[in-house]
């Protein structure tokens, strides 16, 4: 939500310094997609809040949330019974 690309850039970096001690991969992943992720910036202003969206991260994640979803209905101890259990 910084003003200017500039400033955007010295907040990513602060990230970037705070957190790749403890979250290595993620950080890596967020290094190597810094463009694409502040793309926005290269357009005019007034086109910002239209354009900005967290689905380049969403995106990455889709494919964890599709097996959470799917694993849910096996959490269950009749449903784990039934599809593990043999009769």
């Amino acid at each position: 939500m910084a003003e200017t690309k500039e400033d955007t850039g010295k907040a990513f970096d602060l990230f970037i310094e705070t957190y790749k001690a403890k979250y290595p991969k993620a950080v890596q992943y967020l290094e190597k997609d810094r463009e694409e992720l502040l793309a926005f910036y290269d357009f005019p202003a007034e086109h910002w809040a239209h354009i900005r969206t967290s689905n380049p991260i969403e995106s990455t994640f889709s494919t964890v949330r599709l097996r959470t979803k799917k694993t849910r209905g096996c959490v269950s101890r009749t449903t784990f019974k039934i599809l593990f259990i043999p009769v």
